[in-house]
């Protein structure tokens, strides 16, 4: 993973991911925490769709290439209200417990997926200062 690369790129990616997965844990957790508030809507975050669109525009083949010439300044993941238009209740909230339940699910498992990645990364960077 870190051949053809800057040693600190994949290992700065995953960093910004993290961050972007811990900021949609907490926006979750707000939206569970608003389930009752009248007029509330959901609200997630846009990073996936970011980090897509700086790889597309980069115009490289291959996965080491884009991450090499990514700017994660450029990367600008943006906080929205979701589904703002739509209510599941009368009360105009439109927060689903069990939808934000397996969001939440699914964003720790992301989560501890990048998290093994950056400690494997670690580990062959400590491996090579040996």
């Amino acid at each position: 993973m870190l051949g053809g690369t800057g040693v600190f790129d994949y290992i700065n990616l995953l960093g910004t991911s993290l961050d972007a997965a811990a900021t949609r844990n907490d926006i979750i957790n707000n939206n569970l925490a608003n389930v009752n508030t009248p007029e509330y809507k959901r609200k997630d975050i846009r990073f996936e769709t970011e980090l897509k669109s700086a790889f597309a525009k980069s115009g490289l083949d291959t996965v080491d290439a884009r991450v090499k010439n990514l700017d994660l300044n450029e990367l600008k993941p943006e906080i929205y209200t979701d589904y703002a238009e739509l209510s599941y209740r009368y009360d105009g909230n439109n927060v689903d417990v069990n939808n934000e339940n397996a969001i939440l699910a699914k964003n720790q498992i992301k989560y501890n997926g990048m998290m093994t990645l950056l400690n494997k990364n670690f580990s062959q960077l400590m491996s090579v200062m040996k």
